[in-house]
């Protein structure tokens, strides 16, 4: 049953990841692209080369990625090679199908170009990055770095590397073009974050109330979820209580909230944005 599990994770997780690598193909052909801006990491590279010799971004990201590919299969973790290496064939593959929608919108404002480009792109990367996948290129790079200098930051990494591709970028195509670059790859790194959360984030519920035990009866057989009881005292009138602590889907916290209500209009509830919950119901460990 485990294996049956475990196997349909996978699958999920490679499928997701190819739906996000295609979608983030599209923000670079259908704007990126089309306006001459671009992007971090090896695709950012690549369609530096692409802008100078016509050589389509596509293939350069597969060539780019092949020698470090090499190094991560010796150096890194497995798991996250072999993640890696599908969002890379997916991106590169996706970037030369989607080659020919480089000319497909036309509009005279290169900031909607910009806005557009990393809205798609931060759609398709989050996506990724939700399965822990990866394209590879500077996220390989900031790895091995950190496993021989364990002390240095990868975010402060990753960020001195997209820098230097968009200095890079400056140089041979002006510094407007860099500066809608970092507008795009800001508002990319904010729908990521978004999505990255958005796909695995959950909701705390702190309850104190009277019918502690009709609310843990819907939480039961209702919602389907666990609930911990915690024994809590108030300071002001030292009264001894039960806390309970639930964490639910945003879903199903409107409706336990809205439960709540009906069952105890006296109720104290507090709830709490969660990034990610791993364990017994949630995701794997």
């Amino acid at each position: 049953m485990d294996y049956i599990k475990s196997q349909k994770t996978l699958m999920t997780d490679v499928v997701l990841i190819i739906l996000g690598c295609f979608i983030a193909s599209l923000g670079v052909n259908l704007f990126l692209i089309h306006a001459k801006l671009l992007s971090g990491g090896a695709t950012g590279v690549a369609l530096i080369i692409q802008y100078l010799n016509g050589f389509k971004a596509g293939y350069m990201v597969f060539l780019i990625n092949l020698p470090l590919f090499i190094l991560s299969f010796f150096k890194l973790n497995r798991r996250f090679t072999y993640y890696s290496a599908i969002g890379m064939l997916s991106l590169s593959i996706s970037l030369i199908l989607t080659s020919s929608l480089t000319q497909g919108i036309f509009v005279d404002d290169i900031l909607l170009y910009c806005i557009y480009g990393g809205v798609l792109c931060g759609l398709g990367y989050g996506i990724v990055f939700s399965r822990n996948g990866s394209t590879g290129g500077t996220d390989i790079i900031t790895m091995l770095i950190r496993k021989k200098f364990s002390n240095f930051n990868i975010g402060s990494l990753s960020f001195i590397l997209n820098v230097l591709i968009v200095s890079i970028g400056a140089y041979f195509f002006g510094i407007p073009k860099a500066l809608y670059t970092l507008i795009s790859m800001f508002i990319q790194s904010i729908v990521v974050d978004k999505v990255v959360k958005g796909l695995n984030s959950k909701q705390l519920l702190l309850i104190i109330t009277e019918r502690e035990q009709a609310v843990i009866d819907y939480i039961i057989e209702n919602l389907h979820r666990g609930v911990t009881s915690l024994f809590a005292e108030g300071e002001y009138t030292h009264d001894k209580k039960k806390m309970l602590y639930c964490l639910v889907t945003t879903r199903q916290m409107i409706e336990l909230k809205n439960t709540i209500h009906l069952i105890d209009e006296k109720a104290f509830v507090t709830i709490i944005d969660v990034s990610e919950v791993r364990g017994k119901g949630f995701k794997n460990i």
